[in-house]
């Protein structure tokens, strides 16, 4: 299963000829390669997995799935705290 997070652009840098940059995830920042987002500005809004910026989206589709997870989080049916099961558990 792809948990992927969205998060806001907030700085475009270089690393060994990659396109990188720090995304604000719900007040977190974190790096991630925008090579698979070529087209992306600051300021813009992204879907990031894995350390890599996967979609770019727009501030409504953003907030409706940080959202989402707030109400997850907050029904006790995902625990940020809890291990993930294995595959080999299911």
């Amino acid at each position: 299963m792809c948990l992927a997070i969205p998060g806001k652009l907030i700085e475009l840098i270089m690393e060994n000829g990659l396109k990188m940059g720090i995304i604000d995830v719900n007040g977190s920042k974190t790096r991630a390669c925008l090579e698979y987002v070529p087209d992306i500005h600051v300021g813009q809004y992204t879907i990031v997995h894995a350390g890599f910026a996967l979609k770019i989206i727009d501030e409504e589709e953003a907030a409706e799935s940080l959202k989402l997870w707030q109400e997850l989080i907050e029904s006790g049916a995902f625990q940020p705290d809890e291990e993930l099961p294995s595959r080999e558990s299911l």
